[in-house]
């Protein structure tokens, strides 16, 4: 007599939407079976951290990018954790991350942040163009070419 689990999840899912944010919802869990019905009940619909902003999150990646002391280890896990992101970073990230790029002497991991960018714009076919025309200065001063200039979008 059991709920079944899309059920139990839909309560749950309804649940957290009339609170008015589906972010803080951990988990589901059956009241006791002492009761007539079991229920599905959100354990948690409300988080306490601290929202970041758009500003914010800009500065903590340029600061990220620009430590002097970055490796090519903490370049990778950067871009990796950035492009695991809903998001296609914002130019000043990229500028950023190209310049970490130049202090390490890495070409290769420099081109392939602007192929990852233009991987996240996915069918948003006018955000790389607006990206690379953001980076054209930074890209001319560190003799960076992007992927189309080398003729790596046509293999």
């Amino acid at each position: 007599d059991a709920l079944p689990i899309s059920t139990m999840l839909g309560a749950a899912l309804r649940r957290c939407a009339s609170v008015g944010s589906l972010r803080g919802l951990l988990h589901s869990r059956l009241v006791p079976p002492s009761t007539s019905s079991p229920v599905a009940v959100a354990a948690r619909c409300y988080s306490h951290a601290k929202h970041e902003s758009d500003e914010e999150f800009d500065a903590r990646w340029v600061t990220y990018f620009n430590k002097p002391d970055i490796d090519a280890w903490e370049l990778r896990k950067g871009m990796n954790t950035l492009i695991g992101y809903d998001l296609v970073p914002e130019p000043k990230i990229i500028d950023a991350a190209l310049r970490a790029c130049r202090r390490l002497n890495d070409l290769a991991s420099a081109i392939r942040i602007l192929e990852a960018v233009k991987d996240k714009a996915g069918p948003h076919k006018d955000i790389y163009p607006y990206v690379i025309q953001e980076l054209r200065p930074t890209l001319d001063e560190l003799g960076v070419a992007t992927p189309e200039e080398l003729g790596l979008d046509k293999a």
